[in-house]
């Protein structure tokens, strides 16, 4: 279950943005296939391109892997100011 929510949740993100796997694998500097392997959960997405993710689309990690219902990204760290 916690795979298919974040195939969902990858692919849900980008069609809301009305965004085709080219032109997010272009923003991760990857291949089409590459990115099309992290939406059909034949490859891990590395926790770099998971931030990237999550940074592009104004969500969290946590997010993106099915471990919250909120969309809402948490505030910014004093640590990366």
């Amino acid at each position: 279950m916690y795979e298919e929510i974040k195939l969902e949740r990858i692919k849900g993100l980008r069609e809301n943005k009305d965004l085709k796997q080219e032109d997010m694998a272009k923003l991760l500097n990857i291949t089409q296939s590459a990115y099309s392997y992290y939406e059909l959960g034949k490859r891990q997405i590395p926790s770099d391109t998971l931030i990237k993710l999550a940074k592009f689309y104004n969500t969290s990690v946590d997010y993106i892997l099915g471990l919250t219902d909120e969309r809402k990204p948490y505030p910014k760290s004093i640590l990366n100011k």
